[in-house]
C-alpha cells in the first residue's frame, strides 16, 4: 500500500463531510457532538468488520447465510424451470441475471415477511433503533427509521410509518426522505451477493444506516423537542379520533389498557386490527415478490436500453463520447478521493455515474465477471458505493410515496429540496465507501 493513497482517502472522508456542511440548509443548527459520535461509531464498525479476523468471519458468515438461502431457492426455480439452473445451483449454473439475482427473491421476501408476521423483525428493529438513538443522540423515530429501512427498504419503511409521517412536522418528513435515498432492502441482499463480494455488501448496510442519519442532519438540521420526540402508534391515532368526536374507548379497550405490561404481551390489543390468516398473508407476500421481480426486470431493461440509446446518439457527435465518459468527468474527483490511482479512479467514476442515472443492478451486472480480479481496496470501495438505492429513479419513487401519504404543505417542503435529497444519497455512499476503504488495502 502506498501511504499517499491512505492520506488521500482520509482527506476524501473529510471532504465528503465538508460537503454536507457546505450545502447545509442551516449550518448553525448542526449538532457537531452528535455528528462526531456517529462518525466515530461508523469508523469503529468499519474497522471491526474489516480489520479483525472475527469481524471478517462474522460478515462472511452472514454473506454465506444469504448464499445458502439463495441456493435453497434454486430448488424451487429448478422445479419450475429446470433448464435455467440446477437444484443445487449447478448443472447448469444460473443461465442469466434473472435466474441468479432476481428469482431467489421469491423465497427471500416471504421469509422476511414471515419474521415480520410472527413479530420478531419489528421487535428487533425497535430495540436496535432505541440503542442507536441513545448512542447517536438522534431523535427516537429517526433512529428507528434508519434501522427499519435497513431491513424493509425505502418505500416499504415509509408505508409502515404513515401514522408517524402525518404527525411529524415537515422538516422531519424531509429528513426521512433524505435517509430513504441511502438504504437497501435486506430481502435483496441475496441478489447483490451473486454479483459482488458479499462481505462488503453486508458491511455497507450498517454504515449506510448511520451515515444516512449524519448526512440528513447536516444537510437539513431539524430541532426536535422532547414533546415531539415520540413514536406514535395506531392506538394514539384512535385515542385522538375518539377525543375529537367526544367519544371514549370501548370497555374492551379500557380493560386492555389497565392490564399489566406482561399480560399485554400475551393478549391482542383491541385497538389494533387482527392479524390476517397466515396463508392469506403468505400468498400476498409471494405476489408482492413477483411484482418486485417484474419491476426490477423492467427497470434494468429500460435503463440499460436508454443508456445504450444515449450512447448511440452521443456517438453521432463523437465516436468516443459516451454517457459514462460524461458522468465520469463529474465523478472523477470523488472517485480519486477514495485513494485510487488516476486510471482506476476514472473507471470507478464512470461506474459511479452510470449507477446514479440507472441503478445498482445495472452496474453490478456489468462488473460481476471481473470484480474478483480487482485490487482489494478498489473492490471494497466499489462494492460499498454500489450497495444502496441512491439514483434518480429512487428519487422519483420517494417523492411519489410522500405525495400519497402526507399533506400538500409537507410535500411542498420535500419537493423544494430535491437537490439535497439526491445529494444525500450520493454523500452517504461516498462516506460509507471511504470509511471501508481506510481499512482495506
Amino acid at each position: 500500500m502506498n501511504p499517499m493513497y491512505l492520506v488521500v482517502n482520509i482527506v476524501g472522508l473529510l471532504v465528503f463531510l465538508a460537503l454536507g456542511w457546505l450545502f447545509s440548509h442551516s449550518r448553525k443548527e448542526i449538532q457537531w457532538k452528535s455528528v462526531g459520535c456517529m462518525v466515530l461509531l461508523n469508523l469503529v464498525i468499519a474497522w471491526l468488520l474489516t480489520s479483525f479476523e472475527w469481524g471478517r468471519a462474522a460478515v462472511h458468515a452472514l454473506a454465506e447465510g444469504f448464499s445458502w438461502i439463495v441456493n435453497v431457492s434454486y430448488q424451487g426455480i429448478n422445479f419450475a424451470i429446470a433448464n435455467w439452473v440446477g437444484a443445487n445451483g449447478a448443472d447448469p449454473a444460473p443461465v442469466n441475471f434473472i435466474t441468479s439475482a432476481l428469482l431467489p427473491i421469491l423465497l427471500i421476501v416471504p421469509l422476511f415477511d414471515i419474521l415480520t408476521y410472527i413479530g420478531f423483525l419489528p421487535w428487533l428493529i425497535k430495540w436496535i433503533g432505541r440503542g442507536l438513538s441513545f448512542v447517536t443522540r438522534r431523535p427516537k423515530f429517526e433512529a428507528f427509521f434508519a434501522v427499519e429501512m435497513m431491513f424493509l427498504g425505502n418505500t416499504e419503511a415509509l408505508a409502515v410509518s404513515q401514522i408517524q409521517l402525518k404527525k411529524m412536522k415537515a422538516g422531519r418528513n424531509l429528513t426521512l426522505a433524505m435517509m430513504s435515498m441511502s438504504c437497501i432492502t435486506a430481502a435483496i441482499v441475496g441478489a447483490y451477493i451473486q454479483m459482488v463480494p458479499g462481505e462488503f455488501v453486508i458491511t455497507a448496510i450498517p454504515l449506510n444506516c448511520i451515515n444516512a442519519l449524519i448526512v440528513a442532519h447536516m444537510l437539513y438540521p431539524v430541532t426536535v423537542t422532547a414533546e415531539e420526540d415520540k413514536i406514535y402508534t395506531i392506538a394514539d391515532t384512535k385515542d385522538e379520533i375518539a377525543a375529537e368526536a367526544g367519544a371514549e374507548l370501548t370497555a374492551e379497550e379500557k380493560a386492555y389498557q389497565e392490564l399489566p405490561k406482561i399480560k399485554k404481551f400475551f393478549k391482542h390489543d383491541p385497538s389494533k386490527p387482527k392479524k390476517e390468516p397466515f396463508f392469506s398473508f403468505l400468498g400476498d407476500s409471494i405476489l408482492t415478490s413477483g411484482r418486485l421481480i417484474l419491476i426490477i426486470t423492467a427497470n434494468v431493461i429500460a435503463f440499460v436500453a436508454l443508456a445504450g440509446l444515449i450512447d448511440r446518439l452521443l456517438g453521432l457527435i463523437n465516436p468516443h463520447l459516451t454517457l459514462e465518459a460524461i458522468l465520469g468527468v463529474f465523478m472523477f474527483i470523488p472517485a480519486w478521493l477514495m485513494g485510487l490511482d488516476g486510471g482506476t479512479a476514472w473507471d470507478f467514476s464512470q461506474l459511479m455515474g452510470l449507477k446514479l442515472v440507472t441503478n445498482e443492478f445495472v452496474v453490478m451486472g456489468r462488473v460481476s465477471d471481473t470484480i474478483a480480479t480487482f485490487a482489494p481496496h478498489y473492490k471494497a470501495v466499489l462494492t460499498v458505493f454500489l450497495t444502496s438505492f441512491a439514483n434518480i429513479s429512487t428519487l422519483g419513487m420517494i417523492i411519489g410515496t410522500f405525495k400519497g401519504m402526507v399533506s400538500k404543505e409537507k410535500n411542498d417542503v420535500i419537493s423544494k429540496q430535491v437537490g439535497r435529497i439526491l445529494l444525500s444519497g450520493i454523500l452517504v455512499s461516498l462516506l460509507s465507501a471511504s470509511m471501508v476503504g481506510l481499512f482495506v488495502w
